[in-house]
């Protein structure tokens, strides 16, 4: 004789539902007290509190190791969670701990570096020893950092500060040799989830399009015009935001540091420039968002920006006041604290609230407390 047995689904009780809280913020066990604590704000109904808790518990754990493992890899090429602390990971995690909008990361005069108290090596604009001490000593980031203005501390005028896009790690990776279209692209791909096959569109003005792209390659137009346009004709005219930066040195990559010449575009701007002699020469750095029209509309490009100006700090802000850098932030966070994807109808009308939430003074910091209560009793 067969028996069919049906169980209901088991749901975590409000003890677990602590513990997994502060397993997905801190990255380590709680102590007794701590979870104990949490276990008492979700049974009275207030597990936001819960999350807070283990987001500042004393170990520091949330900052110094779940927000640096997840922004690292923004910092490098290789997109690896293994690269040295630098100012661009320590300036995201200040501005997570003391709540800073988080959509001003690509346009703010800003910097954080390790309190003077602690005896690290001075912040140089082409040495990375003052961040690699703070990660050798094993400093709570929590408490070693502080907030300062890039401008003050690099000597960058502050109208060409942009966030974590002026910071030396960012320069080092993106600014280095090339065209300073990989700073473009980077950015795409942290800060708005979008790398550039995923926003095509060759139905743009191809005017801005730089010398150095083939019209036709491999001696067929057909590829340009179905292929190459998709990208530089929205890329090109955005990345000219980038033509006064550059990162030198003179033998060794890891000594070199930002350099910003104010009225004089960069040469790289002109390498290739016999490719296409008739294509777009690159006078200065005002840019254009020509994705303000056609597919890439859907992006949400605000009204409380142009879609035009010059330099990168204005292109910081075009792309820190879009839909598409909120849903983007949450989407990341999502994935991070809940260990998937959002993957049903509820979590994407949780995903909806929590853009929503995060919009309502870009707190970032937030944003990890709710997703992690959603995810609670995962």
């Amino acid at each position: 004789m067969l028996l069919l047995v049906v169980t209901a689904p088991v749901h975590a009780g409000s003890r677990e539902q602590a513990k997994r809280i502060h397993d997905r913020l801190n990255g380590s066990p709680p102590t007794a007290a701590l979870l104990d604590s949490m276990q008492a704000d979700i049974d009275g109904s207030n597990p936001l509190d819960a999350a807070y808790k283990a987001i500042e518990s004393a170990n520091g754990n949330f900052y110094s190791v779940v927000l640096k493992n997840f922004v690292t890899p923004w910092t490098n090429r290789e997109q690896t969670v293994y690269a040295p602390l630098n100012d661009y990971t320590a300036t995201i995690i200040g501005m997570v701990r003391d709540d800073v909008p988080f959509n001003t990361v690509l346009s703010a005069d800003i910097l954080y570096i390790g309190r003077s108290s602690l005896g690290l090596p001075a912040y140089s604009n082409s040495a990375n020893d003052h961040y690699a001490q703070m990660e050798a000593q094993g400093l709570s980031l929590k408490d070693a950092l502080v907030g300062s203005q890039q401008s003050v501390v690099t000597g960058l005028p502050a109208a060409a500060t942009a966030g974590v896009l002026t910071s030396r790690a960012a320069a080092r990776a993106f600014f280095v040799a090339g065209t300073n279209r990989a700073m473009f692209r980077f950015t795409m791909i942290n800060h708005m989830c979008s790398d550039l096959q995923q926003v095509m569109d060759t139905t743009r003005p191809t005017d801005r399009i730089r010398q150095d792209v083939s019209r036709s390659p491999g001696g067929d137009s057909r590829v340009f015009l179905n292929n190459c346009v998709g990208c530089h004709a929205g890329m090109d005219p955005m990345a000219q935001a980038f033509a006064y930066y550059d990162y030198t040195f003179a033998s060794d990559e890891a000594t070199g540091s930002l350099k910003y010449t104010p009225g004089t575009v960069v040469d790289k701007y002109f390498h290739n420039n016999t490719t296409f002699p008739p294509g777009y020469v690159t006078g200065d750095d005002h840019w254009e968002n020509r994705w303000r029209g056609g597919a890439n509309s859907l992006m949400g490009w605000s009204g409380a920006t142009s879609g035009a100006g010059v330099g990168a700090k204005s292109l910081g802000a075009e792309i820190g006041a879009s839909d598409q850098f909120a849903q983007c932030q949450v989407q990341k966070v999502f994935k991070s604290v809940c260990l998937r994807p959002p993957s049903d109808a509820a979590d994407r009308a949780e995903l909806g609230a929590l853009v929503g939430h995060f919009r309502q003074g870009y707190s970032l910091k937030k944003v990890f407390a709710e997703t992690a209560v959603y995810c609670m009793g995962d």
